[in-house]
């Protein structure tokens, strides 16, 4: 965790920089308190993925750019050690991120595990944010703005996550999806 704060504070830097924002700016559009972002770029906290995400969003970042650094022109490859563990829970539940690139919006592929009586919920992404997953082991409780979508092993499905939404595993056997999503940038307009 110490690694993932280090990178998440030396790069949350360098994007609110390069966007122009404040402090007081970056927290507003994050709906995060100041204090807040300040821990996080003085590297004093483990954010949760919510506050992360909500950090992304607000730069028009995807999570790979406030967690790496290591940008290569045409190709990056990330090892499996590499790999950026983001959200668990006790019982081995995780979301882990693989990759991403955020040349034109943010474009990230993650790996999901959700042990039985698990979820992970999500508020809202920005508009036109697309996420498209893949169930390949157990069964998925999909959730979108309070509807259900019960997800076998095999199947798969296309989202606008620009609602509230969320995974849940509400059967008895681990769930593992994999999941690509898509944030259009969020170009500062103020």
């Amino acid at each position: 965790m110490d690694q993932l704060s280090q990178s998440l504070a030396r790069n949350l830097k360098h994007w609110r920089t390069r966007r122009g924002l404040t402090l007081d700016r970056l927290a507003a559009r994050a709906g995060l308190s100041r204090g807040m972002v300040i821990q996080v770029e003085q590297a004093r906290t483990n954010p949760s993925l919510e506050t992360m995400v909500k950090l992304a969003d607000a730069l028009g970042v995807d999570m790979t750019a406030l967690l790496d650094t290591n940008q290569v022109p045409r190709v990056r490859l990330t090892p499996p050690e590499r790999a950026i563990r983001v959200w668990s829970t006790e019982s081995g539940s995780s979301s882990t991120l693989l990759a991403g690139n955020c040349d034109q919006g943010a474009f990230e592929l993650w790996t999901w595990r959700l042990e039985p009586g698990d979820v992970s919920l999500s508020a809202p992404h920005p508009p036109g944010t697309t996420e498209l997953l893949h169930v390949t082991a157990g069964e998925l409780t999909l959730i979108v703005d309070g509807e259900i979508h019960p997800m076998p092993t095999g199947y798969s499905a296309t989202l606008s996550t620009d609602v509230s939404h969320g995974y849940r595993n509400d059967g008895d056997i681990t769930v593992e999806m994999t999941l690509a999503a898509y944030i259009p940038s969020a170009r500062p307009s103020d």
